[in-house]
């Protein structure tokens, strides 16, 4: 029977730092046992498991994960959507309980990603061409990245934002600069963060440039870490013992969208129109608005990325990004905070288990377990990824 709602009942996140001695599968099972425990179920329990990773689903990560913790024939589903993984793995897990198949579930996101360097479109090969012949879909003659624009991550997200200062000129380079060092403030609170530490505005100025305008310390991190969330319908629910009934949370709204066409879009991936999409359509479906959320936790992959995602949230008025941000409205004790987590920039980003982490902290506010970061009475909270590709996804929570 389909379910009316669909609940998170367990969640965890390991810390993200670079783990040498754990691989993929050690991370993700690690996570798993633990939101297993969380909700006071086990593997037997599960009716889908869905995992999300960019590196390993290819391997059959959900098989692998099932020889680790309990191999009980139930459908697996291996998910690759570029950040946007681990969310769409969650998606796949909600889709299924919504529609009467399952009645609980279990999405795990995982990646080992320390060590890989700069991700993104390949570089150019070392070496004088002389031969130019036509070839491949467009007809190329040579490889044009770092000659006609770029795809690696920093240099899309750096076009990105200052296509937005061009847009609004009330924003500058400066509310970069601001963002960066909101995020890293938070992550001081933050016991799973990979990195926290404080720094001021002439310390993020000053580290190495890696894309106008993103400096290193504006850049998320690379880092291994796993993340998972047991969902469960109402129905489900309703047989749990009362203590994870109390602290269970309901996804109000799940919504993935891609990019539709735009003009420019073949040229600059375009992040902001499928986020926006997938906002609208969260919002219709919960049945709220932007003014009725408790906290935020959105994909700053790079920090001019978090100011164009204010407006694409629809945190602020069209184009008014720069003044929520220097409002104070995101800052943990503002009047909506955004990534008091310490954002990707600081928590790091293992792609794989990026969406569910975000998914993650917010329940952990929701349920009033987050330590000294917790946002007082919170009660709905949005969590968001972009994929390049792309694929946006939104998810409200509410307690």
């Amino acid at each position: 029977m389909a379910s009316d709602h669909v609940w998170i009942v367990g969640a965890s996140m390991t810390r993200f730092a670079r783990h040498d001695s754990l691989d993929a599968l050690d991370l993700a099972a690690e996570a798993a046992l633990a939101a297993l425990a969380d909700a006071g179920t086990a593997m037997s329990d599960m009716d889908i498991l869905a995992a999300g990773s960019l590196f390993h689903a290819g391997a059959g990560l959900g098989q692998q994960l099932q020889k680790q913790i309990g191999q009980t024939g139930i459908p697996v589903y291996n998910v690759a959507n570029a950040c946007a993984t681990g969310a769409t793995a969650l998606r796949t897990v909600h889709m299924s309980i919504l529609a009467g198949e399952s009645g609980l579930g279990l999405a795990v996101g995982v990646e080992k990603t320390s060590g890989m360097g700069l991700l993104g479109a390949a570089a150019r090969p070392v070496g004088a061409k002389k031969e130019f012949v036509p070839a491949g879909r467009d007809g190329h003659v040579m490889p044009t990245e770092g000659i006609l624009g770029s795809q690696t991550m920093p240099s899309v997200f750096a076009q990105a934002g200052m296509a937005y200062l061009h847009a609004n000129p009330q924003a500058s380079v400066e509310h970069f600069y601001k963002i960066s060092e909101k995020n890293h403030a938070h992550s001081e609170l933050n016991p799973l963060a990979q990195y926290r530490k404080r720094f001021s505005l002439e310390e993020i100025k000053a580290a190495p440039m890696i894309s106008y305008p993103n400096t290193s310390l504006m850049c998320s991190a690379n880092t291994d870490g796993a993340a998972a969330v047991v969902l469960c319908s109402s129905a489900r629910l309703a047989t749990l013992p009362l203590a994870v009934q109390k602290r269970a949370v309901k996804i109000a709204a799940s919504v993935l969208t891609s990019d539709p066409y735009v003009p420019g879009g073949q040229v600059l991936p375009d992040v902001s129109t499928c986020t926006r999409n997938a906002a609208a359509a969260a919002y219709e479906r919960a049945g709220i608005g932007p003014e009725d959320l408790d906290l935020v936790e959105l994909h700053d992959c790079f920090a001019t990325a978090e100011l164009l995602h204010y407006d694409n949230l629809m945190l602020c008025e069209p184009g008014g990004a720069a003044d929520f941000l220097d409002s104070g409205a995101p800052w943990r004790d503002g009047r909506l905070p955004v990534n008091v987590s310490g954002g990707l920039q600081s928590k790091g980003h293992p792609i794989g288990a990026t969406g569910i982490a975000n998914v993650y902290e917010v329940a952990t506010h929701l349920r009033g377990e987050a330590g000294d970061r917790q946002i007082d009475g919170a009660r709905v909270g949005l969590t968001h990824v972009i994929g390049l590709g792309s694929s946006a996804a939104v998810h409200i929570l509410q307690k």
